[in-house]
């Protein structure tokens, strides 16, 4: 492990170098296990994200990343890929010390789908092709499948390098160039895949890293002319927002928002793996996931068995020290995340949910770090604001229900649709639960379960685009359609 001593200032990374930001402004990132400061970072403002987007476009246009074949791209992106997994442990640590998610999750999930990001889209590289269409006419027309050009990308701060991968590793597969705004609050690992593409020789301007907050960092990203894409994970007010200001140059947006997300356990289910699955849906990384399973509707008749094997769970689960390897549970990312699950805990218990697990503040022996007791609220209506509400916290809202169209109305009673998983062993209701709910995707009998190669995103307000598989480059390349006249 690297010492946390030693992880000093960070700079920002653009065309190729380390450079101070423009205004010599730097901001604290923090260890939410420790309330300790982990370093300073530069701050940049328009200025530098303007040199930044000038050298994507330099990069785009003059240098080598234009005139390079599929192939070669590819194995750049591999050499990062293998870089990943030699790195694997300093980035699980980074950020374990940056988010409080446990090491167990970043070194054994977050690292190893980095490195699967970049090698699986290492592998389209050489495959993006067009196709011949058969026109009326002594024509040949064809198709060209071209990169946009400089792509913004902006990443939230649950999952900083994963879900930043997800959108670094397909554009620069499409041949875009990229300029990345991490999270304010968990930029080092986004700064250490930076210096990973300069170690394995990534042409300079091709991948470039602004940190700073989203409102001015991110928003200059969004507005600058010379960005032809904008890809945002993050919040749905701030996805309306880069809507808003990306229509002043038409720049095309995708977006991965919130979400609020129904587990759906019948009464023939296995209540054994329902309850475990419900148990991780919700605090896996603490909650502080778009997809987790925050509702979770439960068939009247098994209610009550399942609750106890829920809550039996639930009161086992301790948060700890994140970077113990035992640790299953850590802080939350920061003090606000903190303030804004108590309060909708406090509120929850206002609006009249039934608080059977958790629901105050965890306090460790110093009395540091953002902890929280992982919190199930019972006998919750299904429109109380902690079932309308995204809380992205350890706080699950159980409600009852008693068929499939009572619970299938109450699932898609929401703003968001981002996931939802069905659990029974009647295949014909499963198949037809996943029809009607109106999520970008549904899991049955199962739940979190994700691959680089399957895409993932949300319907309504959960955003629209989707992320990884092969869809994704449909969001980073743009169609020509070329005539050729062979002959009147």
């Amino acid at each position: 492990m690297v010492a946390e001593t030693k992880i000093g200032p960070k700079k920002l990374f653009i065309g190729g170098k380390w450079q101070d930001a423009a205004s010599g402004k730097v901001f604290p990132t923090i260890n939410p296990a420790t309330e300790e400061v982990i370093t300073e970072v530069a701050e940049a403002d328009e200025r530098d994200v303007d040199l930044a987007v000038r050298a994507a476009r330099k990069a785009f246009e003059e240098g080598p990343w234009s005139a390079m074949s599929g192939a070669d791209r590819g194995k750049l992106l591999r050499k990062i890929a293998d870089a990943v997994v030699k790195y694997g442990d300093e980035i699980a640590y980074l950020e374990t010390i940056d988010t409080g998610k446990p090491i167990s999750e970043t070194r054994h999930h977050d690292a190893s789908r980095v490195a699967d990001l970049f090698e699986y889209y290492a592998g389209w590289c050489d495959k993006i092709q067009g196709e011949t269409i058969p026109v009326r006419g002594n024509f040949l027309n064809y198709t060209l499948r071209e990169p946009l050009g400089v792509v913004g990308a902006i990443s939230p701060w649950n999952f900083p390098l994963s879900l930043a991968a997800g959108k670094v590793a397909p554009a620069l597969a499409a041949g875009n160039t990229v300029v990345l705004k991490p999270s304010e609050q968990t930029p080092l690992t986004a700064l250490r895949i930076a210096e990973i593409a300069q170690e394995v020789g990534l042409p300079d301007g091709v991948f470039n890293v602004v940190t700073g907050p989203g409102s001015t960092t991110g928003r200059a990203l969004v507005l600058h002319p010379g960005v032809d894409k904008i890809s945002f994970t993050g919040g749905t007010k701030t996805g309306q927002q880069i809507m808003r200001d990306a229509a002043a140059t038409l720049k095309p947006v995708t977006l991965e928002l919130g979400g609020k997300s129904p587990n759906i356990v019948f009464a023939d289910a296995d209540l054994e793996a329902a309850a475990r699955h419900a148990f991780w849906a919700i605090f896996y990384s603490k909650g502080e996931v778009c997809c987790a399973g925050s509702r979770l509707f439960v068939e009247d008749s098994v209610h009550d068995r399942l609750m106890d094997k829920l809550v039996e769970r639930t009161k086992r689960l301790v948060p700890g020290d994140p970077l113990d390897p035992k640790t299953r549970l850590g802080p939350l990312s920061s003090e606000s995340q903190l303030k804004k699950v108590s309060r909708y805990v406090e509120l929850g218990i206002a609006e009249g949910g039934k608080l059977v697990a958790g629901g105050q503040r965890y306090r460790t022996g110093n009395g540091k770090g953002y902890f929280f007791h992982p919190t199930i609220f019972d006998e919750v209506d299904n429109r109380m604001k902690i079932a309308q509400e995204e809380i992205f916290g350890p706080v699950l809202a159980t409600i009852r229900f008693k068929d499939l169209n009572e619970v299938i109305g109450k699932s898609n009673d929401t703003p968001y649709g981002l996931a939802a998983a069905v659990w029974t062993h009647d295949i014909k209701k499963a198949h037809l639960a996943a029809k009607m709910l109106k999520a970008g995707t549904v899991w049955i009998n199962t739940y979190n379960a994700l691959d680089v190669s399957s895409p993932f995103g949300g319907y309504k307000m959960s955003g629209f685009g989707r992320e990884l598989g092969m869809h994704a480059l449909e969001h980073y390349t743009q169609v020509k359609s070329v005539w050729v006249n062979l002959g009147e």
